[in-house]
């Protein structure tokens, strides 16, 4: 009989959910005609998530703890876009890196928790570093994509 660990699927269960959020940003587009990267930049976030969600459910602890860090220090768009992003965030910019900074400190905390093998606390991370992600979306997804969308 195989038993699943009940929190783990529902962890997998939400990236699956959230992951559809990164494939949006394809239709973003810079002035220069090229895909922002900040796509790059959601899509290896959406994958290492599904990783750490699959390594959770496995109980695979060092590989969540070799995902964490990537998960927290995850790259940024270069200086240019970054400008553009933050001149249109404008007030909202601190709102914005707020939500960053949850993931990333939850993304920490995972990593650690993983490194102690301690399975309950991985998972209660995990899902801070799910809800900063949510709440970030939510905010900020649409605004942005009707911004940054290149009208054809």
């Amino acid at each position: 009989m195989i038993r699943f660990n009940r929190p783990a699927v529902h962890a997998a269960s939400l990236v699956m959910v959230l992951l559809p959020g990164a494939e949006i940003l394809h239709a973003q587009v810079a002035d220069s005609g090229k895909p922002m990267a900040l796509l790059g930049v959601m899509q290896k976030l959406g994958q290492d998530m599904q990783t750490v969600a699959g390594a959770i459910s496995r109980e695979d602890w060092p590989e969540v703890s070799r995902l964490a860090p990537a998960i927290a220090h995850h790259a940024e768009p270069p200086l240019t876009e970054k400008a553009r992003i933050l001149a249109w965030l404008g007030t909202d910019a601190g709102k914005f890196r707020g939500f960053d900074h949850q993931v990333h400190e939850a993304a920490t905390v995972m990593g650690e928790a993983a490194a102690q093998g301690d399975g309950k606390a991985v998972i209660a991370a995990f899902a801070k570093v799910q809800q900063g992600c949510l709440a970030c979306h939510q905010e900020f997804r649409k605004p942005f994509q009707e911004h940054f969308h290149e009208k054809r």
